[in-house]
This record gives C-alpha cells, structure tokens and sequence, in this order.
C-alpha cells in the first residue's frame, strides 16, 4: 500500500500548482481521500477531502475558492488544484486516505509529502 504525492515546488504569489498523488495497493476510489499541510512550527491541517459516503467534498475555510481537489478513478489519482497561491499556503503538503468519514489525522495511508513553497 502506497501514495506517491508529487507536484510541489516553488511558486511566486497569485501562481498556481497541481498536486498529484496516486494509490498503489488499494483503490481510492473506496475510500476517504484528501489532502493535508504542515507549515514550520504548526500543526497538521486538513486542507481538502473527498469523503468515501457520499462523494461530498470538504475545503478548509482557509484555501475555499482558491484550491480544488479532484479524482481520477481510473489513474487511481487525487488531485489538488490550487490557484491564487499565497506565503501563508507555504507548506509540506501529504496526501492521505482512510476508512473514515470526515476529514482530519485519522487517515489510514499517508504519502511523504512534497514542499510547496510561496514566494517572491
């Protein structure tokens, strides 16, 4: 069982990044899938969520109209699409997913994250 997150980087204010993350072992698609952040100094922060009930989606109030997660069944794919990038987005960012519906730390599968850092 893997996630293999990919797609962060270094990004001026106002750019975008897709983050990718695909599933080896098991298949999304059954399961809660989402992404996660941890700036320097804080604690984990749940970013954005596809939960495995209903299809409904979870955004952050922080990253709301700016950031997009999607899926991709057949890729066994997640995405997060995140547009109008700010500092305060700066950030190792983890994709997981897990048995549970809702969206926080109790994720089953964790990828090692990928950097993304916001700066001029």
């Amino acid at each position: 069982v893997q996630l293999q997150a990919s797609g962060g980087g270094l990004v001026q204010p106002g750019g975008s990044l897709r983050l990718s993350c695909t599933a080896s072992g098991f298949t999304l698609e059954n399961h809660t899938i989402g992404w996660f952040r941890q700036a320097p100094g804080k604690g984990r922060e749940g970013v954005s969520c596809i939960i495995r009930s209903d299809g409904s989606t979870y955004v952050s109030y922080s990253v709301k109209d700016r950031f997009t997660i999607s899926r991709d069944n057949a890729k066994n794919t997640v995405y997060l699409q995140m547009n109008s990038l700010k500092p305060e987005d700066t950030a190792v960012y983890y994709c997981a997913a897990g048995t549970l519906v809702g969206c926080n730390s109790g994720m089953d599968y964790w990828g090692k994250g990928t950097q993304v850092t916001v700066s001029s």
